[in-house]
């Protein structure tokens, strides 16, 4: 019998955190069949609309966008776009065809795989976070599966479609065999002081960059040195901070080559969205965490608490960061046992081959749906 080359949607997106795992997924579907059909369906003017085709998929949009809490009268306009996404989704089914519907997330994935179920299209979804998003909550009850990266997700999903899988990261970061010495070098950093990398996004975050700031001369008098990606928004008051401080910081607005700074940093500080904490967590690095108040249900601050509840990071929330930030980091790096403590329990937490996994459970579907 010829082997069938299956139609897979894949949609949702917004942010890294939501993208950076659908196209693991899409690239592990891939690896598994050369030929299968992949469609990425996002939302308009979002990342995903310049991510994925760089990536090499095709991308269609949806004018969905998110209602606004604050003024309830804009959402007339979200409702509109909301019932265009709708019928702009039975199209892409009925042109498409698909053989199953994949939600990662984000705006697009809830018009989407809603249509989707109704039209008996069998659905997975993919929820990155320790507290799951409204639109997976809603999704949940028709998904034929939902894969999480978190224990005790009963709390939201039904117990029998729930499979614990952990959250696809980025192959770079984890497929990079280069050494520590040599990845500081590459990165133009001191081979012999403790490194501290920090991320907030590649539009940076406003506390991060200011706690890191008021901590440049504690790290500097503590003997360390800070590899500070500061984020597009905030580059040039950032620089110009790091100007006065050269021999305790590096400061970039992006780093192409996360894999290097990962491997050259003995502590990281950084938001706490499910794609950092996973790749934090397959690499066993020690970090501090300082999760944005500014996301839907809080749900990095629940993340960052499902790790140091467990002594697998330090938190320290937005609100205290910029008095806090300071003497937390002199601690941790003077603390070398801490460190491995750190180190030791989030290893214990991650979850391998997670694509794979959730690519083993979509051709599962596939199958019991011929």
């Amino acid at each position: 019998m010829e082997k069938k080359h299956y139609n897979i949607l894949i949609s949702g997106g917004g942010t890294g955190g939501h993208i950076f795992p659908a196209l693991s997924i899409a690239n592990a579907l891939r690896r598994r069949d050369p030929e299968v059909n992949i469609l990425f369906v996002g939302a308009e003017g979002r990342m995903e609309m310049e991510r994925v085709p760089a990536a090499g998929y095709e991308i269609k949009g949806l004018p969905v966008c998110g209602f606004n809490r604050k003024n309830l009268f804009s959402n007339i306009k979200v409702l509109f776009k909301l019932w265009k996404s709708m019928r702009l989704a039975k199209k892409i089914l009925r042109e498409f065809k698909p053989d199953i519907a994949i939600g990662v997330g984000g705006y697009a994935s809830g018009p989407m795989l809603k249509e989707a179920q109704k039209h008996g299209v069998p659905t997975l979804i993919q929820e990155q976070n320790s507290y799951a998003g409204v639109t997976n909550k809603l999704l949940a009850k028709k998904a034929d599966a939902i894969c999480v990266a978190y224990s005790d997700m009963e709390r939201f999903f039904p117990a029998e479609k729930i499979i614990l899988t952990g959250n696809p990261v980025r192959a770079d970061i984890l497929e990079s065999n280069i050494s520590k010495e040599d990845a500081r070098k590459e990165l133009g950093l001191p081979a012999d002081k403790k490194i501290i990398l920090v991320v907030g996004g590649s539009l940076g975050a406003r506390t991060i960059n200011e706690s890191i700031a008021n901590s440049l001369e504690a790290v500097g008098k503590a003997g360390g040195y800070v590899l500070w990606q500061t984020g597009k928004l905030y580059a040039d008051e950032c620089i110009k901070t790091a100007e006065k401080y050269t021999d305790v910081v590096k400061a970039t607005p992006f780093i192409s080559r996360m894999d290097l700074a990962y491997r050259a940093a003995d502590i990281v500080v950084s938001r706490a969205g499910a794609g950092t904490i996973s790749e934090l967590q397959l690499l066993g690095k020690p970090s501090i965490l300082i999760p944005s108040p500014n996301v839907a249900e809080d749900h990095q601050r629940k993340n960052a608490e499902a790790l140091s509840v467990r002594d697998a990071a330090v938190m320290i929330l937005d609100a205290d960061a910029r008095a806090e930030l300071p003497k937390e980091l002199v601690s941790l790096m003077n603390d070398d046992s801490k460190c491995k403590t750190l180190t030791n329990n989030v290893l214990r937490m991650a979850l391998k081959s997670s694509s794979e996994k959730i690519v083993d459970k979509i051709y599962q579907i596939l199958q019991k749906n011929v």
